[in-house]
C-alpha cells in the first residue's frame, strides 16, 4: 500500500520513502536540518547528519519520475566547531584596552629574552593577557580554550550524495534573504560575513524532461525563471517553527520544476509551507514529518489553503482528469 497523496504522514522519511509509489514524484523539494543546534536535531551527531542526508537523497532515486527533480534547499555551517582548527585569530587592534603593540612586545623579548610574559607585562605596564594576545592573536569567541569554528561547506558533500543515488546536478539557485545577524555576533572579531543567502541545489534524474516555457508568464520568466539569484525576504515570525522558509521559495521552485497535476513531495515538511504552496499551484502533495506537532500544525495550514480555493477552480478544466486530481486537493482535507 502507497503513502496516500495530498496528505502529511508522520514518521521518519527514511522508513516512509520506500512506500511511495516508485517514478510518481515529479519534484522533491526540502530543507533538512541544517546541523546548527535547532531542537529537532538534539542529540544528532554530525555523522548522523551526514547519514539522514546520504540516505535520503538516496531513497529518491526510485520515486522520482524519469526527468523529474530534486531541489533541496540547505545553508553552510556557519560555526562548525573542528578540533583541528588553531586557537589563534588575527588581531582586532580597534578592542585593544592598551596601546601596547605586537612590535613593543618583540622588541622587549628581544631585549630580555629571559623574561617571561609576567615579567613583560611589568615591564610594559599591561597584564600578562595582553602580552599574550599580542604574541599569539588568540582573542578567540568563546574563549582560548574553546573549540573554535570553521565554515562548512556542504554543497560538495550534497553533490556527492546526489551522483552516489543515480542523480545528477541540473542547476542552483542562491537565495538572498534577510541578513541573520544572531548566526554573525563574532562579526567584529573577524571579517566574516553575515549570513544572508542560502542554496538550492537542484538534482534530475535521467528521463525526457518537458520544458514548457508556458508555466511561467514573460515577465516570471525575465524577473526570476531564467535568474540563479532569488532575493526573497525571509519568515518574519517563526513563532510556530523555527526553521521557516517562504512560501514564495516553495513557489518558485513548485512552478519551475513541476507542472500542474504533478505530484510533489517534501520528507521534511514541517509547518507545510511546500503543501501550501503545491496547493495554491495546482499541484498534487506528499508530506513527511517526524514530529508530531508539525504534523498537525502542516494539516492546519493545508485544510486553510484549501478553504481558500475558488469553488470554480477546479471546473473550468476541460481535462476529466485533471479536474478529478483538483477536486482531490480540495474535497479531501487533510487527516487531523
Amino acid at each position: 500500500m502507497y503513502l496516500e497523496i495530498n496528505q502529511i504522514h508522520h514518521g521518519d522519511c527514511r522508513e516512509l520513502l520506500p512506500k511511495i509509489e516508485p517514478n510518481s514524484i515529479a519534484l522533491s523539494f526540502w530543507s533538512p536540518p541544517y546541523h546548527v543546534g535547532k531542537e529537532y536535531e538534539r542529540g544528532m551527531t554530525f555523522k548522523q547528519w551526514q547519514e539522514l542526508l546520504r540516505d535520503t537523497i538516496a531513497l529518491h532515486f526510485p520515486i522520482l519520475k524519469p526527468g523529474g527533480f530534486l531541489a533541496i534547499n540547505i545553508g553552510d555551517i556557519l560555526v562548525f566547531r573542528d578540533e583541528r582548527m588553531l586557537k589563534i585569530q588575527a588581531a582586532n587592534p580597534s578592542r585593544h584596552t592598551h596601546a601596547i603593540t605586537r612590535e613593543m612586545v618583540l622588541a622587549a623579548k628581544e631585549k630580555y629574552p629571559h623574561y617571561n610574559r609576567y615579567q613583560l607585562a611589568e615591564l610594559l605596564g599591561c597584564s600578562e593577557q595582553t602580552i599574550d594576545r599580542r604574541l599569539n592573536g588568540n582573542n578567540i569567541r568563546g574563549g582560548k580554550y574553546a573549540t573554535q569554528t570553521r565554515l562548512k561547506i556542504v554543497g560538495g558533500f550534497i553533490e556527492e550524495c546526489g551522483l552516489a543515488a543515480g542523480l545528477f546536478p541540473y542547476d542552483q539557485r542562491i537565495w538572498v534573504k534577510d541578513p541573520a545577524w544572531a548566526n554573525s555576533q563574532w562579526h567584529t572579531l573577524s571579517y566574516r560575513a553575515v549570513d544572508e543567502y542560502e542554496h538550492v541545489y537542484i538534482f534530475w534524474k535521467p528521463g525526457i524532461t518537458v520544458v514548457d516555457r508556458k508555466r511561467l508568464t514573460r515577465q516570471e520568466w525575465s524577473d526570476w525563471g531564467s535568474r540563479g539569484v532569488w532575493p526573497i525576504p525571509s519568515v518574519r515570525s517563526n513563532d510556530d517553527h523555527e526553521a521557516k522558509f517562504p512560501l514564495e521559495l516553495a513557489r518558485r521552485v513548485i512552478r519551475l520544476f513541476s507542472a500542474e497535476g504533478d505530484t510533489v513531495l517534501d520528507c521534511f515538511m514541517g509547518s507545510g509551507t511546500t503543501a501550501v504552496a503545491a496547493i495554491r499551484e495546482k499541484r498534487l502533495y506528499i508530506g513527511i514529518e517526524i514530529l508530531e506537532k508539525y504534523v498537525k500544525l502542516a494539516r492546519k495550514n493545508c485544510r486553510a489553503e484549501i478553504a481558500h480555493l475558488p469553488a470554480s477552480s477546479d471546473t473550468q478544466t476541460k481535462d476529466p482528469e485533471r479536474s478529478v486530481q483538483l477536486r482531490l486537493i480540495k474535497d479531501k482535507p487533510s487527516k487531523g
